[in-house]
């Protein structure tokens, strides 16, 4: 394969290992009659970390970059490659986010056709929409885009300390790292802090099937977007100087 065919097939494939993954533990705590429902929050926390540790591997000769913001904070960096064999240039910067949001879109399909008949049980719409995207428990967008962005920059700014890519990091870093997130800035906005991980889920939910399903709340989808942008950006600029 060249390139841009070995990007598309890494990124979109671990990409999609961790939407199906992530998405899957949130539906399995929240969805009606699964074995996980009303499980505690830790659960999803762990659960999402090693959603990363297993998208991590499968994308692993391509970097893992899995995440938009992870792309654009190497991209900022001094580094000449994504990963080894891989430049950095407009084509494969552009393959690596196509990728991302494909992945994220594919995860999230996959996600509802393990859990059909547990979307086909529960009744509350908000609960379907959360085991695709993030939403913030008190909706100030202002206030939830410096969440995102607080939590974006330690995502990037510890990867970079890592190892500058996250092929040299270890998964399980990785990994420890998105639980840390989780538990400690996750709970204002769900902590997105990757533009694919929402955004492609969020486009999921909008075009599948699902029975009594409600609005997929536009107005906020800009936020988990926006914020990681930021927060990878500043975080980059930070790491690189340090």
């Amino acid at each position: 394969m060249g390139i841009v065919e070995t990007i598309l097939v890494h990124e979109i494939a671990g990409t999609a290992f961790l939407t199906l993954l992530g998405c899957g533990v949130v539906a399995n705590v929240l969805l009606n009659k699964t074995n996980g429902n009303g499980s505690d929050g830790i659960v999803i926390f762990f659960g999402w970390g090693l959603a990363v540790f297993c998208g991590v591997y499968v994308a692993y000769d391509t970097g893992a970059h899995l995440n938009p913001a992870v792309t654009l904070g190497l991209l900022i960096g001094p580094a000449k490659e994504y990963a080894e064999g891989i430049p950095i240039n407009f084509v494969t910067t552009v393959t690596y986010l196509v990728a991302e949001f494909i992945g994220g879109f594919l995860g999230a399909v996959i996600c509802y056709l393990a859990y059909k008949k547990q979307y086909d049980d529960t009744e509350d719409s908000a609960i379907k929409l959360a085991t695709f995207s993030t939403a913030p428990t008190i909706r100030s967008y202002g206030w939830n885009l410096i969440s995102e962005i607080i939590g974006t920059f330690v995502l990037i700014f510890v990867i970079i300390m890592f190892g500058h890519t996250p092929s040299g990091l270890g998964p399980l870093a990785v990994a420890l790292l998105v639980v840390s997130i989780g538990a400690s800035l996750g709970g204002t906005t769900g902590y997105a802090i990757n533009p694919a991980r929402d955004l492609g889920p969020r486009i999921a939910h909008a075009v599948l099937p699902i029975q009594n399903k409600g609005p997929n709340d536009w107005h906020y989808a800009w936020v988990p977007v926006v914020g990681p942008v930021i927060g990878s950006t500043l975080a980059a600029l930070v790491a690189y100087a340090y």
